[in-house]
């Protein structure tokens, strides 16, 4: 059985419950449109924990911790679109700028060998990427905040961490049985966003924001990779 880290939903957003992008600021403002990311670090290493992911997917008070790296190569940002091939159907021919997955057990033991406290976060993003893509060339994985819709029972369950992957070489999707990718400019994102196109919710919420996202500085640096 598969176990999946969660974090229990009124810790995260003990005031409102978002909608949307929340990005990372380290002097956050009075409005809900920004949060710390040493704040919300603490939280997850404080108050997350494993559990079986059939439980999880039915229990709305707690929420699974989700990376979702938007890969960017020069002006280009990936797009991909789960075949048939993949795992879960609820994510056939959708198209994606997101690259990501649960987290699990293994990444919690990657991170305590790596002496960074109990924060799985940094590794499973890091083991996504590799299962998902093969990079060649550096890299620079960055956090730059939160993504949250409450708007539908699998969002309801599951909440982004948004990073941002920048590239300096080429990236392909792994397993192309079961994934596509190109890359494509943002305002060929947008076009694909207004014309109605079968695009992920959390993708289709952040499109609007990424020349914002890709544009501002990596206050928070995961990892380099060459």
């Amino acid at each position: 059985m598969e176990f999946v880290f969660v974090v229990p939903r009124t810790a995260l957003f003990p005031d409102f419950y978002p909608h949307g992008l929340m990005r990372f600021d380290e002097r956050p403002g009075p409005e809900a449109s920004c949060l710390s990311a040493g704040a919300f670090e603490s939280t997850l290493v404080r108050e997350g924990f494993f559990v079986e992911r059939p439980w999880a997917e039915h229990s709305p008070a707690f929420k699974q911790l989700i990376p979702y790296t938007i890969v960017v190569c020069g002006e280009r940002v990936l797009l991909t679109r789960r075949t048939k091939g993949g795992g879960e159907a609820r994510l056939h021919d959708k198209h994606s700028i997101g690259i990501g997955g649960h987290i699990n057990p293994i990444d919690m033991e990657t991170a305590l060998t790596r002496g960074e406290l109990r924060n799985p976060l940094p590794a499973g993003a890091v083991r996504e990427i590799e299962e998902e893509l093969c990079v060649e060339g550096r890299y620079t994985l960055s956090t730059v905040g939160l993504i949250n819709d409450d708007s539908n029972s699998v969002g309801a369950v599951h909440l982004g961490i948004v990073h941002v992957m920048r590239v300096e070489g080429s990236v392909e999707v792994r397993e192309k049985d079961q994934l596509e990718g190109r890359l494509v400019t943002v305002e060929e994102l947008r076009s694909l966003v207004n014309s109605g196109a079968n695009v992920e919710t959390w993708s289709r919420l952040l499109v609007p924001h990424l020349g914002e996202l890709l544009g501002a500085p990596n206050r928070t640096s995961i990892q380099t990779h060459s």
